[in-house]
């Protein structure tokens, strides 16, 4: 008889975080819950509390600790030149959006495989040259678009595929921001102006136009028009009664105002609550007088009503696919649920109706309705970041993209779309889908 010998588990997959804020964070916790199938090795922060924290949490060695990613890039070169061998197997982009297609198109070329949070990038240009370089290094590329991974949405998606209820026709999809989360992040924070980012319908629902792409595929879109402003928060809605006050902790009306930042960030963090949206306003752990500071002098202490923001609170899409379905997608600012997605799906057998919990199926032909109510794993996104990062450690591991249910050339003709929409918002025109993404790519690509 042979000598059995005992398997041994695979290394876990060694990762470098390039950005540690809220985002970096969030995927970065996977390797503390599953440090047998992944460990932080390297990170690059240029905030100094941030970056001690990330570091300390995942005993990150000092030598492999940056203020900056070309700090890491650079010692990535390095080590290469030296021992043949990357810093890590794979790089999670974590940086603001316009900084997307530099850092990765520098790892892409390392040959590290990349998890790039949503969008991939600001721009046409940018996207199309993402995918040519992604492409060129044959790597594994994983994109933020969390919602597809969710328990729930993998349900849905089950459901949807599975033909149960025939065709699908349409779909109705409304994302609820929240009143605060806009404010928070579209009004005062790093995505309010189009110039410094990107138009609010690509920073906050590009990942719901690739979940509807995804469902009604493989038909395409063909045919995009879009309506959408800024309707509320400019200076022509302030209340009178804020009068000429700038601030909100100079603002006799900040009491009644639903959008004071005293009541977003230093009422929750003075009972306690030091996490979203507290945490991602400060540079290391909130405290009653480093919050304090930052509304006293920097743009989250802001009226909204006074502040420099000129990106879309309002936006509906329309979209024709190439089979004829249709799909009506509406981001609003104004809402007291925070991003739990509501959805209707049409079938030509029956009807399904979600709320991002749990959604119930309605068969036409027994009138028989179901409720389902996939376990939520917790985090954020209803688990799709854990759900996401968690694909992506096994994908990296086995190398196989598939598992990832997508691929760059896919994130790029759903980013495309986006793109189109806006285009038609602007021009007031209806978009050719295919026309714009053969343009884009012509264009770009020559």
């Amino acid at each position: 008889m042979g000598i059995e010998v005992p398997s041994h588990p695979p290394e876990p997959v060694t990762l470098a975080i390039v950005g540690c804020g809220s985002r970096g964070q969030a995927y970065a916790a996977y390797a503390l819950a599953e440090s047998t199938k992944c460990r932080i090795v390297a990170i690059a922060e240029p905030r100094p509390k941030t970056r001690k924290l990330m570091a300390e949490a995942h005993t990150v060695d000092k030598t492999l600790v940056f203020n900056s990613w070309k700090d890491l890039i650079n010692a990535s070169e390095e080590t290469i030149k030296t021992v043949g061998k990357r810093l890590a197997d794979a790089v999670i982009i974590c940086v603001q959006d316009r900084m997307h297609l530099e850092v990765t198109l520098a790892f892409a070329e390392q040959g590290y495989h990349i998890l790039c949070e949503k969008p991939m990038a600001t721009s046409v240009e940018d996207c199309v040259k993402m995918e040519f370089a992604v492409k060129k290094a044959g790597i594994i590329f994983g994109m933020g678009h969390v919602l597809r991974y969710s328990p729930y949405n993998k349900a849905l998606s089950e459901f949807i595929f599975s033909g149960k209820l025939g065709q699908l026709i349409n779909v109705v999809h409304v994302e609820p921001v929240g009143y605060f989360h806009f404010a928070h992040s579209y009004v005062r924070g790093n995505w309010s102006k189009e110039e410094e980012s990107s138009f609010s319908l690509m920073t906050k629902s590009c990942h719901d136009i690739d979940l509807l792409c995804h469902w009604l595929a493989p038909s395409v879109p063909t045919r995009v028009s879009s309506f959408g402003s800024l309707l509320h928060f400019r200076k022509e809605a302030k209340p009178k009664e804020a009068g000429t006050a700038t601030r909100c902790l100079d603002c006799s009306y900040e009491q009644e105002c639903p959008y004071s930042a005293k009541k977003i960030y230093l009422d929750p963090v003075s009972k306690g609550q030091t996490g979203w949206p507290a945490a991602t306003i400060v540079d290391g752990i909130p405290d009653i007088e480093n919050i304090t500071s930052v509304l006293q002098h920097g743009s989250f202490g802001k009226c909204v009503y006074e502040s420099d923001n000129n990106v879309c609170d309002n936006q509906i899409v329309n979209v024709e696919f190439s089979s004829g379905e249709t799909v009506s997608f509406t981001m609003i600012a104004q809402t007291e649920q925070i991003c739990e997605r509501q959805t209707r799906l049409h079938f030509s057998h029956g009807e399904i109706i979600g709320d991002m919990s749990s959604f119930t199926v309605t068969d036409f032909r027994t009138g028989e309705t179901t409720r389902h109510t996939p376990k939520s794993e917790g985090g954020n996104h209803g688990g799709g970041d854990i759900g996401l990062i968690r694909t992506f450690i096994e994908a990296v591991r086995t190398e196989k993209q598939e598992l990832l249910g997508t691929d760059i050339a896919d994130v790029l003709n759903s980013h495309l779309t986006v793109f189109a929409a806006e285009k038609s918002r602007k021009e007031g025109i209806v978009v050719d889908c295919a026309g714009f993404a053969k343009e884009a790519k012509a264009k770009y690509l020559t």
